[in-house]
């Protein structure tokens, strides 16, 4: 007998119109979109949409505990099973309204907001439990809130607390009143002498010249560099000021003498910066070597040599505590140094230009560092980011000063002085300098600053081959210079 076999299922063939079909009515039963057919009904709809844009957008505070506003003008809750929506027409709804209104959220013009409140009929330990409600069950009763009550503020909402940024102290602005010249070629550098009576300037005619502080009057002229002059610095301890060129060198001058009585060999290029440490008797420069070379000031011999950026260091700051070197680099980075071990503590990388400045704050433990970018403040010993100054100058910043006022100035490349509120970081005046007749407009930069000891009056030097004085304008008062000052809403922090 031939055996048996099962006939086999066929699968119907579809077609590809009639997967589109099912694939479509899929998408509408998904969506719930104005489609109204034999599965999704315009009511369910509508509450669909509804609910999905009220959880889009008021998921956050849908849910926030009831005013005393609100609870005060609440409804009498309704007793028995029907303040649950255990029964009755609406069954799932509450007080009698309509479903579509209660997931809707509102009623005619009145919001509804759901207040939990403790049952007042949930029943003693003791006694007899109420029927359809449980020992201390919440329940939760529609409110009914006007438009008007909707728009006042909520005490469940965070309130708006003042800003917590410092206000800034009032800074009388500050004017040029003197103007003296000499140099043949741009000024690059300046140093004060400790006693205020003096100081120095170095500038790109190889020269370098002392003035007096009080009157502008030229005292002497130092020659020995075969290259510009860019860093300069006088010994509070000692006769001697040093100065470091684009010839590779580093001289000790005597004052005594008026003569070089040292050089410092080791660079391999231009020296851009230089710096004295306030209690060791070390020297620490930095140049177009990429390194960081520190020197006993007695023997000339080399200390360290503190190697770790990828470009020009072009500035350095030193301090009697950890850490003792800061420098900063055309590499856009700015490292702490030990100067102990002679390795690097730690690499700050907040800049995204050439960190052509640093200043050091005169008592607090904190430096600012400026580039092209911005100008930030870091706390110390580790560098701690602490925030951007709140304007941004918008040009090379080759030179930064402060003052026991707290008084930051930057200059840029464009003749732009820009005085700044340290505490605070609101730019409170911008100056422009004027070039002297002869030259051009773009010899308007500004190459150094500084304070002189007492902090009361500033000194430029600049590439019209001048040298400016600043001083604070006594006249000014703070009802004819009044503070405009915003704080942040949204402080950029990189």
């Amino acid at each position: 007998m031939p055996a048996t076999v099962a006939a086999a299922e066929l699968i119907e063939p579809q077609s590809l119109k009639k997967l589109t079909l099912k694939s479509l009515k899929r998408s509408y039963e998904l969506f719930a979109a104005n489609h109204v057919d034999r599965f999704v009904s315009l009511s369910e709809s509508r509450n669909i949409r509804i609910n999905c844009k009220v959880r889009d957008e008021y998921a956050v505070v849908k849910d926030l505990a009831p005013t005393p506003r609100e609870i005060a003008s609440a409804t009498p809750a309704v007793h028995g099973t029907e303040r649950l929506g255990l029964s009755g027409p609406n069954q799932g709804s509450a007080s009698g309204l309509p479903k579509e209104a209660v997931e809707a959220g509102q009623v005619g013009g009145n919001q509804l907001a759901v207040v939990p409140v403790r049952s007042q009929t949930a029943a003693p330990v003791t006694g007899a439990a109420v029927p359809g409600v449980a020992n201390n069950m919440v329940e939760y009763k529609p409110v009914a809130v006007t438009v008007s009550e909707r728009n006042q503020p909520s005490a469940a909402v965070m309130k708006r607390l003042p800003s917590k940024w410092p206000k800034p102290a009032w800074h009388p602005p500050w004017v040029n009143y003197r103007v003296i010249s000499g140099h043949l070629g741009w000024v690059r550098s300046i140093a004060f002498d400790p006693g205020n009576e003096w100081f120095c300037t170095g500038s790109a005619d190889r020269t370098i010249k002392i003035w007096e502080t009080g009157t502008g009057k030229l005292k002497l002229t130092l020659t020995g560099h075969i290259e510009q002059v860019r860093g300069l610095a006088v010994s509070p301890r000692h006769p001697y000021m040093f100065s470091a060129g684009d010839d590779k060198q580093v001289k000790c001058w005597d004052l005594e003498y008026n003569k070089v009585i040292r050089s410092y060999h080791g660079h391999l290029s231009g020296v851009y910066c230089l710096a004295l440490h306030p209690t060791l008797d070390i020297l620490m420069t930095g140049g177009r070597d990429s390194v960081c070379r520190v020197w006993d000031m007695r023997t000339k011999a080399q200390i360290f040599a503190l190697s770790g950026h990828e470009n020009t260091v072009c500035s350095v700051i030193t301090q009697a505590t950890d850490p003792q070197v800061v420098t900063g680099s055309h590499d856009t980075t700015i490292k702490l140094w030990d100067l102990a071990a002679g390795k690097s503590m730690s690499t700050l990388t907040f800049h995204k230009k050439s960190v052509r400045a640093l200043a050091l704050h005169p008592f607090e433990h904190t430096f600012t560092s400026a580039s092209a970018d911005n100008i930030k403040k870091f706390r110390l010993p580790r560098g701690d980011f602490l925030h951007n100054m709140l304007s941004q100058q918008r040009t090379i910043v080759n030179c930064m000063s402060i003052n026991e006022d707290n008084v930051l100035v930057s200059a840029g490349d464009n003749g732009s002085l820009w005085f700044w509120d340290y505490k605070s970081g609101h730019n409170y005046q911008q100056a422009q300098t004027i070039v002297q007749p002869g030259s051009l407009d773009s010899e308007a930069g500004i190459y150094a600053l500084s304070y002189d000891i007492t902090g009361s009056r500033l000194i430029t030097c600049e590439a019209d081959k001048t040298i400016k004085f600043w001083k604070e304008d006594e006249k000014a008062t703070p009802e004819t210079h009044p503070i405009h000052f915003k704080p942040p809403k949204d402080m950029r922090r990189f």
